[in-house]
């Protein structure tokens, strides 16, 4: 009550001649002066409730500072997009034959097709059989030509790539046949990397700060990167692979903790949707890389190289002073912020310096089972996982399902990364005139909408004509693949109004362990997409993707808005007790108050 009496008393005060001028100018003059004076007056109440808020307007709300800091989480968004799907390119598809060599003891000016004709058997088409060859026998080359061979077994001494231009993991640890579902593994080992990784750096980020879980997390970038170019068996090169995964989700969860509590307003989102925006250029990048260079190896070496940089941010990287203060570190707090201002040119008052002060209660007691026991945390907590789940496996069965209709991996990455970012750019409009809350529903609308569309367009090449036989083939599949680069563009902006809404939902106690078991559920969608995909008819894959995403839809209604509302640092603090000019209305707000 006495935050609306002050709203009004605040109303009261403005000057009536100016007011009555202001009405006559405007086509809809009580509901839309009104409107700008609450929204001043949201942003206004905002920074009092946040007093962490006005320390940063002193500090300069988004200078050079500030600026700085965004422009540091270019770099690393584009090596982490480098090395999370560079997985995907050192699978080239290679062409396997038995390697025979045996019969060049009794033939050796045999040339390799001829050798082929002896040696491998041929299927019903004509074509040779990749897994099969003639068993060797103690003949001469007159005799093998004259009566053939008959008998056959699995390779015996590996394979040969005769049609291989490049050279990759297929063709350097034999994974083809009975070691062809290795591919696969390296992606499940890759997200079980993201499952650990969310948990272990949530804690160290919320337990040691931001700056270290930021600086570990590169150190593995540079590390896992570049040591993948020098690995010599197949298993280690998942365990590296592992090692990447947590790297990347630490830095995800590290960088967006430190964006959102170093910027305010608006200023938060467009650091995030750039973030995002340089993610997506880091996935064209490694594409243009991927396809100049022909050795596995290289793209490794490169990206480790480009990665080296990095270690520089030991000197200029901040930590965030909302976190020093959460864990009593005023001293160091307070340097941070003076700091940020004189880069800024700015000049903190000394009764804003004094307002920081030790929190009234231990922070160090915060744990991830405060999650189980704080009823409001648990709910987001639980929505927000339930709407990563949904994108997770939606985004990696629409990615499985243009792989199935024979699309390039070259385009699968380029085309739906620059959709992404302008996906991601279209955010930045949604945000600021529906909010957090109405941009995460209508994305999530559109990937309903599509995931819908595609129960109807065929499941692969093998499908093309089964559901449409009077369709052309090629017509239907062009359109399958629109729907689903479409399907993508939605997914692309939902993870990033998602990353906002959820780092603003959290206390600053445990936000970042918040976003890692978000990212955990992240990693189980994704795992459970690559499981039902090979295992299970392809109508069922699409079909769970439109039931997720419905209930995802459903859910995401039952959360607060966060726009125009003050971070909250501890758990005493509910996002439900907000403000409460935020629930204010013009027809709240009588004319004669005006």
């Amino acid at each position: 009550m006495a935050g609306e009496e002050n709203v009004k008393e605040e109303l009261r005060s403005q000057d009536a001649s100016s007011n009555l001028s202001q009405h006559e100018a405007a086509g809809h003059p009580h509901s839309w002066s009104l409107e700008m004076l609450l929204h001043r007056l949201r942003t206004d109440h905002t920074k009092q409730d946040d007093k962490f808020a006005n320390l940063l307007d002193a500090v300069g709300e988004f200078g050079t500072f500030q600026r700085r800091l965004v422009a540091l989480t270019f770099i690393p968004s584009i090596m982490s997009a480098f090395f999370m799907f560079a997985g995907y390119f050192v699978f080239t598809a290679q062409k396997p034959y038995c390697n025979t060599s045996w019969i060049l003891a009794v033939g050796p000016n045999l040339s390799e097709a001829e050798q082929l004709n002896l040696t491998i058997p041929r299927g019903p088409n004509g074509n040779f059989l990749m897994c099969l060859m003639y068993l060797p026998v103690p003949w001469n080359l007159d005799s093998i030509i004259h009566f053939g061979l008959n008998d056959t077994d699995k390779c015996q001494d590996g394979w040969i790539y005769p049609d291989a231009k490049k050279r990759s993991l297929i063709n350097e640890f034999d994974l083809v046949c009975d070691a062809e579902t290795k591919k696969d593994t390296a992606h499940i080992m890759f997200m079980a990397g993201i499952l650990i990784g969310s948990l272990i750096f949530g804690l160290i980020t919320d337990k040691m700060g931001r700056y270290p879980a930021i600086l570990l997390s590169l150190l593995g970038l540079i590390i896992f990167g570049f040591g993948t170019a020098f690995v010599n068996s197949f298993h280690l090169y998942l365990l590296f692979r592992f090692g990447i995964s947590q790297s990347v989700v630490g830095y995800s969860i590290s960088s967006i903790s430190l964006a959102t509590e170093w910027l305010v307003g608006e200023h938060r989102a467009h650091a995030i949707i750039l973030e995002h925006c340089f993610f997506a250029v880091g996935a064209m990048l490694l594409t243009g890389i991927a396809y100049s260079l022909p050795h596995w190896r290289l793209l490794f070496l490169v990206g480790g190289a480009l990665a080296v940089p990095l270690i520089s941010y030991i000197w200029i990287l901040p930590e965030s002073p909302r976190w020093l203060m959460m864990k009593g570190k005023v001293k160091e707090a307070k340097q941070m912020l003076c700091y940020a201002a004189s880069v800024n040119k700015k000049t903190i008052p000394s009764n804003l310096l004094d307002e920081v002060q030790l929190p009234r209660k231990k922070v160090t007691q915060a744990s991830v089972l405060d999650f189980c026991k704080n009823r409001q945390l648990c709910k987001v907590i639980l929505v927000m996982s339930c709407v990563w789940f949904t994108v997770s496996y939606t985004y990696f069965t629409l990615s499985l399902r243009m792989r199935e209709l024979g699309v390039s991996v070259h385009f699968r990455h380029v085309v739906p990364s620059m959709m992404e970012v302008s996906a991601r750019l279209c955010c930045i409009f949604l945000l600021q005139q529906i909010g957090r809350k109405w941009s995460l529903a209508v994305t999530l609308l559109q990937t309903i909408i599509w995931c819908l569309l595609l129960l109807f367009l065929p499941e692969g090449e093998d499908g093309l004509r089964l559901r449409r036989p009077r369709c052309p083939a090629t017509g239907l599949k062009s359109m399958t693949i629109l729907v689903l680069t479409l399907g993508e563009f939605s997914l692309a902006a939902t993870v990033t109004v998602f990353f906002l809404y959820t780092a603003e939902l959290l206390p600053t106690v445990l936000r970042a362990t918040g976003l890692g078991l978000v990212f955990l559920a992240s990693a189980t969608g994704a795992i459970l997409s690559l499981t039902i995909i090979n295992q299970t008819p392809s109508f069922l894959p699409i079909f769970l993707c439109c039931v997720l995403a419905i209930v995802a839809f459903s859910l995401s209604f039952l959360l607060p808005e966060t726009r125009d509302q003050p971070l909250f640092d501890s758990l005493d603090h509910s996002p439900q007790m907000r403000n409460k000019v935020k629930d204010m209305t013009p027809e709240d707000t009588s004319s004669d108050d005006v």
